[in-house]
């Protein structure tokens, strides 16, 4: 076995496993086996397997948080909103879903978790209220963004990669033909 290049490798070696083994799949050995390499050449990278886990999330979160941000300098909104939702087509679903179990018995994961939910929330609800000029719209166009999402990841169906991408341009088609217009101002 030979040597890896860096810690992001390992990163995207746990993600790749998770994606494809779920969060029970997610051991030192599938890692290292992924990357063609021996259990020493992770700890030259980690104190533990804990250390490892703690990183893996942070640089997760970091990376979810990142890939919105640069959606987000976009200044036409509507611009914005199409490639948010073109983005969360090409997340990773499988390692998102379990990155949501994982966090069902972990709270420091069910932390990081939030919060990029909150983000991916706060910029598409942000990017739809200038469209829309109505918050309650806005509020309810970035819940149902979420909740497709989110519910695409859970989904024990098989993966239709095509039937999401129809969903989102259903979606971003009823914002342009004022179909939000109807959604009554409480709650």
């Amino acid at each position: 076995m030979g040597a890896v290049g860096s810690r992001e490798l390992f990163f995207q070696a746990g993600f790749d496993v998770l994606a494809e083994a779920g969060y029970g799949g997610l051991k030192l050995a599938a890692v290292c086996q992924r990357l063609g390499v021996t259990s020493g050449s992770f700890y030259h990278y980690f104190a533990s397997w804990s250390d490892y886990t703690q990183q893996l999330v942070v640089d997760w979160q970091d990376s979810m948080t990142a890939r919105v941000e640069e959606v987000g300098t976009d200044p036409d909104p509507r611009r914005r909103l199409d490639r948010l939702m073109k983005g969360a087509l090409a997340l990773p679903h499988g390692a998102e879903a379990a990155i949501r179990v994982w966090g069902s018995i972990d709270f420091h994961v069910r932390d990081a978790q939030a919060a990029v939910d909150r983000h991916r929330f706060d910029a598409v609800f942000e990017a739809a209220l200038q469209v829309l000029g109505n918050r309650r719209q806005a509020e309810l166009f970035a819940s149902w963004s979420i909740y497709l999402l989110v519910g695409y990841e859970q989904a024990l169906l098989p993966r239709n990669p095509d039937g999401l991408e129809w969903l989102v341009t259903q979606m971003l088609e009823s914002l342009d033909a004022g179909r939000f217009a109807s959604v009554p101002d409480g709650d």
